[in-house]
């Protein structure tokens, strides 16, 4: 079994050891494109030229399904991308969690890049799967970036500005980036108010990870035997994983798996 992941940068780290907890035995490509890191702010058109080539570095490699492991993509590009790939090779896209978010009635928060923000598609969301409940949109400029780079006060002062925004009686926090969950547990410290019940976080990653299983016809399975690979693809060349990687625990754990040969 071969899953292969996609993001502009790091992000696809997230869902990538998603992949590796439920299938350690699952061979794994990521594709990325990080000099043209960050995608939020691109047009239409440019994400969707740049999501295609970074796909398509990847589907060489014959992946059994792609995770577009990034926001920004699924939003702007999915549709070219299934175009492009399917049927042979099942995309998954990545969608804020704010359906179960919203199911645990709120307040809620929804942390997102400044492009997502506001936008149509995000405002769809919230009207098909969180009617009647109290939503704060919160744009997180800067967030992304810093956390690509592994700029620790970047990432601190960039949490500590939207938790300035986010109203203090937020139940939930949907993180509408895939770079933010690799510093989750960093914007729960920001956000959590003492008194309060513990803040929810809501990622994707493990949503993505467990469609992409179902779409192949495969099951979790924890136990596998973890005799698994990894193969970087840095703008369609092979590489390592970014020093920056390893600065995050997904980073670390994929960096522990054999180097595709």
């Amino acid at each position: 079994m071969k899953i292969a992941l996609m993001d502009s940068g790091i992000g696809l780290l997230a869902a990538a050891a998603a992949v590796r907890r439920l299938r350690p035995d699952a061979d794994l490509v990521l594709s990325s494109d990080p000099g043209s890191m960050p995608w939020g702010p691109r047009t239409p058109e440019d994400v969707t030229a740049r999501a295609l080539a970074v796909a398509e570095a990847a589907a060489q490699h014959r992946p059994d399904a792609l995770i577009v492991a990034c926001n920004t993509a699924s939003v702007r590009a999915l549709p070219a991308l299934r175009a492009r790939l399917e049927p042979e090779v099942p995309v998954i896209g990545t969608v804020p969690a704010i359906k179960p978010a919203a199911a645990g009635g709120g307040p809620v928060a929804i942390w997102a890049t400044p492009a997502t923000t506001g936008s149509p598609y995000q405002r769809g969301l919230i009207r098909e799967f969180a009617d009647g409940v109290t939503v704060t949109e919160v744009a997180c400029p800067g967030l992304a970036d810093a956390v690509e780079h592994a700029d620790q006060g970047a990432v601190d002062a960039a949490i500590a500005a939207a938790a300035e925004h986010t109203p203090k009686d937020v139940r939930a926090v949907v993180l509408g980036c895939t770079h933010y969950e690799l510093v989750a547990e960093r914007i729960r410290a920001a956000v959590q108010q003492p008194g309060l019940p513990p803040l929810v976080l809501h990622g994707s990653a493990g949503a993505v990870a467990a469609q992409a299983l179902r779409r192949i016809g495969e099951l979790p399975d924890a136990e596998a035997p973890a005799d698994s690979a990894v193969m970087v693809l840095l703008s369609g060349r092979e590489g390592v994983l970014p020093a920056t990687a390893l600065e995050y625990e997904e980073g670390r754990l994929l960096s522990a798996v054999s180097p595709a040969r």
